[in-house]
């Protein structure tokens, strides 16, 4: 495990994880898509191994050693995520998939809830599906109407369209902390306090910020906040959603079954207290131990750490990209208020072919839409190629980045 130092020693930090070492197409491989997935230190997997060699079992119900064990390092594992975000509580976290059932999770059991006919949901134009999808379902189910915030031309949230907005006293506001494709922060703290004012429940997709940078819920003032436990260096199938303890008492169960209850008898049952209320059945439980040592590897780094070190690789890519002609940029380039994401499109050719291109040379990026289609019609555009960084990238990663571009560059000769 690290200790916590002042800079990122990436190399040391590089040997951490062990796909690195791979090759692809005979070249290193250069890992520049971690908005979809990061990799994994092999302590993360060492746990999940850890668990299921040693102290297997369920968490809750046993009286016997390995479920005790069990479910002690599976709550501590809550703890360690609940300070990571700064939650007053572990009550106030409860385990789900990810940031999509997160969403959905607020969607059925609040909305569906308290949103009524005729209200207002407040979105903005560069969410992700999974910050959009959920509310448009709920607007079509309750009768309620849905209103975007738009973009400025420069990527950036449009806040004076959107505190006109909120005058039509939205009932909920759901944004995104990081644009997973501009990369462009939103100011959580300034818009969950405007939106309290206009009497809005709120919900924060940060599965591109709680990875990137230090979230502190108590600061930011959001009723909810998700995020994904694979954008962070922890296991696929894993997330929290965040919930003000006294929302979380309000809404109804989740899902229904074992160990979400208190009682249940042939009239009717009771539910658990929060969080399990929201737990029902077996959980993740090898993988909710693997994300509470992915937080600890973070912490042991500092998230000012991991974000300082983001905005120097991506102050030394955007010095390199500004060098190629007919490259197009995607969102704010102020870099105090843009995440480690870098989108963008290269004369006519498509994204689909720059990343097969790039691929060959070892270098993996996205391309396509990124979950984010009305932004890309907003745009005008179908889609972009996106290189997104984290804590094992080099500049000697981006360099090879950029060399891969001037191949592509050459090759279809624009």
């Amino acid at each position: 495990m690290l200790e916590s130092t002042k800079t990122v020693d990436v190399e040391r930090v590089k040997n951490d994880f062990p796909i690195l070492n791979r090759k692809v197409n005979g070249k290193r491989l250069v890992y520049l898509d971690n908005a979809a997935t990061t990799q994994k230190p092999k302590v993360v997997i060492d746990a999940l191994v850890d668990y299921y060699s040693r102290y297997n079992a369920n968490v809750h119900r046993g009286v016997h050693q390995l479920s005790i064990e069990a479910t002690e390092t599976y709550e501590n594992s809550r703890k360690k995520v609940a300070k990571f975000i700064n939650s007053p509580s572990a009550q106030e976290v409860i385990f789900t998939r990810g940031t999509t059932e997160s969403i959905n999770l607020v969607k059925f059991a609040w909305g569906s809830k308290f949103v009524k006919q005729g209200d207002v949901i407040l979105l903005t134009l560069m969410e992700h599906h999974s910050n959009m999808v959920p509310w448009q379902l709920l607007a079509k189910e309750k009768g309620a109407r849905i209103e975007y915030a738009p973009v400025t031309t420069d990527g950036r949230l449009d806040m004076a369209e959107f505190e006109r907005l909120l005058g039509l006293s939205p009932s909920l506001v759901a944004f995104t902390h990081c644009s997973n494709v501009l990369g462009t922060i939103n100011d959580a703290e300034r818009i969950c306090s405007m939106a309290k004012s206009a009497g809005a429940t709120t919900v924060v997709d940060a599965a591109q910020s709680v990875p990137h940078m230090p979230v502190d819920v108590q600061k930011m003032g959001c009723d909810f906040l998700a995020f994904s436990g694979h954008k962070m260096l922890g296991p696929t199938g894993i997330g929290a959603l965040f919930g003000k303890k006294e929302l979380l008492n309000s809404m109804d169960p989740f899902q229904s079954g074992g160990d979400m209850i208190k009682e249940v008898h042939l009239d009717g049952a009771k539910w658990n207290d929060v969080p399990y209320k929201f737990e029902a059945g077996t959980t993740n439980i090898a993988d909710a131990i693997g994300l509470g040592v992915a937080v600890e590897y973070l912490s042991s780094i500092g998230m000012e750490n991991v974000r300082r070190h983001e905005v120097e690789l991506l102050r030394y890519a955007f010095e390199k990209l500004s060098r190629i002609p007919n490259i197009k940029l995607y969102g704010p380039m102020d870099l105090d208020m843009r995440g480690g994401v870098i989108s963008f499109n290269l004369a006519d050719i498509h994204p689909h072919d720059m990343a097969s291109i790039l691929d060959e040379e070892g270098v993996a990026i996205r391309s396509g839409h990124h979950c984010a289609q009305p932004l890309m019609e907003h745009l005008d555009i179908p889609g972009t190629s996106r290189a997104s960084f984290y804590v094992y990238n080099t500049t000697s990663d981006i360099d090879v980045f950029i060399g891969a571009l001037l191949k592509a560059k050459s090759v279809f000769s624009v």
